[in-house]
């Protein structure tokens, strides 16, 4: 029988530790926006509508039409007046609750999705029936994993108010109350101007957030690259502060595929490709020897890919013993970058456990991903034992991967998590 949340097993029992999930989502409860905004952007801010909706048959077609007989009655967003892409509640990402067969692109109401998606008490319940003592929440529906929406648009003045109402309820609602110490309090950034992502970290770390969701590749979003030295003043408020900058693959606004008719069952094999050139983008620029408390985290993208492309980086680097021809050399081999500030998470990545020593067991950590379609609630004891299991990890090697590492990564002493 599973204990109260905790640093361990049972007493007399050989149970692995409570989980801390480092990926799982929130959907955003209806009047987050509308009960916070100034009242001059109430109506062009994020809220939802109820209307009969018809889709495409792909889910990557979306929204096709809006009160058409044919269609469901389902919620929506809308932003600045205008339905948004990927603003449907679907089974899709609100599968828990619903079988394999049911989750397709079907769009749904509140009343229709598990409230463990957006109800603080529900979401605390799953989490203690499955062992999961500690979850770190990106967004589920509107903003984008790292708040691409008010990236896109071009009212800044009211993708910041956006922004600040989100960390506001994320810091203050969703991981507050019973919540806190067992929600980790993850904020958005107004990635148009590192000033004022600086800022944003300064305010929401004297509120005690613990975490900032990051792009994986900025320069693909328009942004200046980690190269450029634009980013420096967001890293030193993070290096400051101690807040962990989280990126959550599918942050880019390309998709990882191959040839233009290739299945999407290739983008899920390379998805992680994202998470590996965003590491090394990190490294290479030289982040860490400046910013030496920097830790960045990567949620769903695996890590199994680290020892190839870090041990090809420090080949490269011993081979170019001075710069030029493009070579420009961190005073010390990428690897040593690696311990302490680049973290990976799994869900299904056995290769990345069976490669511990080469990857470093202090970097692995792991998800839940709830309520995604990928989630492995209910069954979230048995899916994290098999993965132990079958790398064989010892007892102290459990303890790190299912909840050290994490406290590790985040800080997370300062909530009262213990390892």
């Amino acid at each position: 029988m599973a204990t109260e949340p905790g640093t361990g097993a049972s007493p007399a029992s050989n149970e692995n530790p409570w989980l801390i999930s480092v990926d799982d989502h929130v959907t955003e409860p209806p009047d987050l926006w509308t009960s916070r905004l100034p009242q001059k952007f109430k109506e062009r801010g994020p809220q939802v509508r109820r209307d009969r909706l018809w889709l495409g048959a792909d889910a990557r077609d979306g929204l096709k039409e809006i009160g058409t007989s044919e269609g469901r009655i389902a919620d929506f967003w809308i932003y600045e007046g205008k339905p948004m892409r990927g603003g449907m509640l679907t089974p899709i990402n609100h599968a828990v609750g619903f079988a394999d067969k049911d989750i397709k692109n079907t769009p749904l109401t509140y009343e229709e999705i598990n409230p463990g998606a957006w109800i603080q008490s529900a979401r605390l319940a799953d989490m203690s029936s499955n062992r999961v003592e500690a979850s770190l929440c990106f967004c589920n529906v509107v903003s984008g994993f790292s708040g691409q929406l008010y990236l896109k648009e071009p009212d800044k003045e009211l993708g910041l108010a956006c922004i600040q109402a989100y960390n506001d309820w994320m810091i203050d609602e969703w991981c507050a109350g019973d919540g806190y110490g067992r929600l980790i309090p993850l904020i958005l950034l107004p990635l148009w101007d590192p000033m004022l992502c600086a800022k944003e970290v300064r305010r929401c770390s004297a509120k005690s957030m613990i975490a900032a969701s990051f792009l994986e590749a900025p320069h693909d979003h328009g942004l200046p690259s980690l190269y450029s030295g634009a980013w420096e003043p967001l890293f030193e408020a993070c290096n400051e502060t101690r807040t962990n900058l989280s990126m959550h693959i599918g942050s880019s606004p390309k998709i990882p595929t191959t040839a233009p008719d290739a299945p999407y069952m290739m983008t899920s094999i390379i998805m992680f490709i994202d998470s590996m050139t965003s590491a090394l983008d990190f490294v290479l620029a030289g982040t860490f020897e400046r910013h030496p408390n920097l830790k960045i985290s990567y949620s769903e993208g695996q890590i199994g890919w680290l020892p190839y492309a870090i041990r090809r980086a420090d080949k490269v680097w011993e081979a170019r013993d001075k710069e030029g021809h493009g070579y420009v050399r961190t005073p010390n081999p990428p690897s040593s970058y690696i311990p302490g500030h680049v973290y990976g998470c799994i869900f299904d990545d056995d290769t990345a456990l069976l490669c511990r020593d080469l990857i470093g067991m202090g970097q692995i950590m792991m998800e839940v991903d709830y309520p995604h379609s990928a989630c492995a609630f209910p069954n979230v004891v048995e899916v994290t034992n098999k993965l132990a299991d079958t790398a064989r990890l010892n007892a102290e090697e459990r303890r790190m991967l299912f909840r050290g590492n994490a406290i590790d990564a985040y800080g997370l002493e300062r909530l009262g998590l213990k390892k």
